[in-house]
């Protein structure tokens, strides 16, 4: 296997160059094709990287909306998903029509759009936030009392005790995320007692809750690195741990749940890397007209000064 895989690897490097290409990979992608990639991180933080680059193709690991992401800021660029079938659920949880729905319930509050959607919702939306950024995006507001949050529900819920606007969500979640309940961080904080517990604002409610810190992924390597702790429970996707470990070699992860892995982030393979490098297949475009409200959004959202 690692013969194979290694002949796969010196085989997708020689076409990235070829072609002038640029690989990412999502930090819940497969330990290998992390290993590969040129960068790696969370979703709209590679699409702004990538956009900053000379390459002529972006090759994002990762699903569907991150590649609509890359062709929005890169419209000039080939962007490629090797695996068309890589989706979100959360973001197919709200769709144009849904939301064109759900604003006429509240006119007056500004539609604040997760970048978990598709290009199609993005471009209905006043503004776009990360889970990183949310709270700062939604303070940065005027002019309304309220926002309609879309579309996670649990992000939503962690913003809307930060703030001093209502935060009205809609009942969209990550499943992958929803799953981890506090009963099975509950048990692994009694077995290690020592450890501190890090999770995403994606998790219930009742999960963040019993953290000692919530953050993004991004946030994750930087907090793995910076605490005094020997041990750190995870409640997050089980692809970070590929880069905790790496970067924390004396630290230990533990993963309070089974069930954190997401399927359509375990979908692609260094064989569907290679084959649409290949034949330049699985080509994600985002239409003129979408990309530019799109854009409008994500605009919005990276003038939000930061700290």
């Amino acid at each position: 296997m690692k013969k194979k895989d290694d002949k796969l690897k010196k085989d997708i490097r020689r076409l990235l160059k070829e072609k002038n290409a640029v690989l990412l990979s999502h930090n819940y992608q497969r330990d290998e094709i992390q290993e590969l990639a040129d960068l790696c991180g969370d979703s709209l933080g590679l699409s702004i990287e990538a956009s900053k680059t000379d390459a002529d193709v972006i090759v994002f690991c990762g699903v569907h909306f991150m590649a609509e992401s890359a062709s929005i800021l890169s419209p000039e660029k080939t962007v490629i998903l090797p695996r068309m079938d890589a989706g979100c659920p959360m973001a197919d949880m709200i769709t144009p029509e849904k939301l064109i729905l759900e604003k006429k319930k509240y006119p007056d509050a500004p539609v604040v759009t997760y970048v978990n959607s598709t290009a199609e919702v993005k471009a209905l939306s006043d503004i776009c936030c990360t889970s990183a950024n949310a709270v700062k995006v939604v303070e940065s507001l005027t002019g309304s009392s309220r926002v309609f949050f879309v579309p996670d529900m649990n992000l939503a819920h962690y913003v809307g005790v930060r703030v001093k606007k209502e935060v009205i969500p809609y009942r969209g979640y990550c499943p992958t995320h929803n799953r981890l309940l506090p009963q099975e961080v509950l048990e692994f904080k009694d077995r290690y007692p020592d450890a501190v517990f890090v999770c995403h604002p994606e998790c219930r409610p009742e999960v963040v809750k019993l953290a000692d810190h919530v953050c993004s992924t991004s946030g994750m390597y930087k907090y793995a690195g910076e605490t005094k702790a020997k041990r750190i429970i995870i409640g997050t996707e089980m692809g970070i741990l590929y880069r905790l470990r790496k970067e924390n070699p004396e630290k230990e992860f533990f993963l309070p749940s089974k069930s954190l892995i997401c399927p359509n982030m375990k979908l692609t393979t260094l064989e569907d890397v290679l084959s649409s490098l290949e034949e330049m297949k699985n080509v994600v475009k985002v239409s003129k007209e979408i990309r530019e409200s799109a854009r409008k959004a994500l605009n919005r959202m990276l003038s939000v000064p930061r700290d």
